[in-house]
């Protein structure tokens, strides 16, 4: 896929009117447009919500911002009927939770993209979140572990079918924060749990595969993995990615491809960046890349641009300036390296 450093966002606006945030949308990324989540609405537009709702046995809590389960008082027989049977609509998004979701697919009706985002929560992360009744996480309950990454799957082919209604090419991203915490005392998950958990959440997924993780994380164990695009906050940890030029590569060389978290979302780190600091920024890295033996042609066509992570925390005026720095750099970006648009 040539990417050619196309736009697209990553994860939450601070917007409460959703149509609104759609127009921001459509206006920055004319190529890529995504759905985002609001969290501004209240916690049913938390990620971690969002994607729990249709779980057996859930309560979410939006009072205390909790989500759990008591794992000794649930009934899994209609989920798993709707599991067994492919019965994608059964895990149709709620509106209340997916008004990003939603205004998009209404503002755009009629009109075909190239690519168009989505993203559902990775399954170590929404596992991390979900605490039983002794307040465990239940990614470590190997019954309901399991529902939860069943539920992710048909709720990413839900998704990604209705995606499908604006655009040939949907592209489903797993956000996973949480795999900074792989490795660490504070998430008893293996590297081969982390491998087997992503590809059966993306299993029979019709979408370009992505995995999006805002920090860092042993790269070589998710390049591993079935998705087709990692994305990453490349404003702080680009140069982790070039400790593992053999393994990017091998990605690429596959297909693969790359979306760079150029672009702040942090308010100071907003207000001192320019176009110019951060197409800077960025020759830097492919250099770095470069001189390590990398194919600089490819690497730029197997890239995409984003901010390095959700905007959620911000107020709406810093938001706006952030997707005006995103478009502004992919136009510098392309202009620099004699770059066409996507192909």
């Amino acid at each position: 896929m040539a990417w050619n450093c196309a736009a697209t966002g990553i994860g939450s606006l601070p917007h409460k009117n959703p149509r609104r945030a759609m127009e921001l949308v459509l206006s920055s990324m004319h190529e890529v447009p995504y759905w985002p989540q609001l969290p501004a609405l209240g916690f049913g537009e938390n990620m971690y919500a969002q994607f729990s709702t249709l779980l057996p046995g859930i309560n979410v809590d939006g009072r205390k911002n909790k989500i759990t389960v008591d794992l000794g008082d649930y009934d899994p027989e209609e989920f798993y009927t709707a599991v067994v049977t492919e019965n994608v609509e059964h895990f149709a998004h709620p509106r209340e939770n997916f008004q990003g979701l939603y205004a998009l697919l209404e503002s755009t009706k009629g009109k075909r993209f190239g690519a168009v985002k989505g993203q559902v929560t990775g399954p170590v992360s929404a596992g991390l979140q979900i605490l039983d009744q002794n307040g465990k996480a239940a990614i470590y309950d190997e019954a309901y572990g399991e529902i939860i990454r069943r539920n992710l799957n048909m709720q990413a082919k839900w998704q990604a079918r209705r995606l499908r209604e604006i655009s040939d090419r949907p592209i489903i991203f797993l956000d996973e924060p949480s795999l900074t915490l792989i490795g660490t005392p504070f998430a008893s998950v293996s590297q081969r749990q982390v491998v087997e958990w992503t590809d059966e959440v993306l299993d029979g997924v019709d979408a370009i595969k992505g995995l999006h993780c805002c920090g860092n994380t042993d790269w070589p164990l998710v390049l591993s993995t079935s998705i087709d695009l990692l994305s990453f906050d490349a404003y702080n940890y680009a140069h982790t990615i070039s400790l593992f030029p053999r393994e990017v590569s091998a990605f690429l060389e596959r297909g693969g491809s790359i979306a760079w978290g150029l672009i702040p979302n942090m308010e100071d780190q907003v207000a001192q960046e320019t176009v110019g600091t951060l197409l800077k920024r960025f020759e830097g890295y492919m250099d770095m890349l470069y001189r390590k033996g990398m194919d600089l042609d490819l690497m730029l066509e197997r890239s995409l641009i984003t901010p390095q992570c959700g905007l959620g925390g911000l107020d709406e005026q810093k938001a706006e300036r952030v997707l005006e720095l995103l478009n502004g750099t992919v136009e510098a970006i392309r202009q620099r390296y004699r770059l066409g648009g996507m192909a």
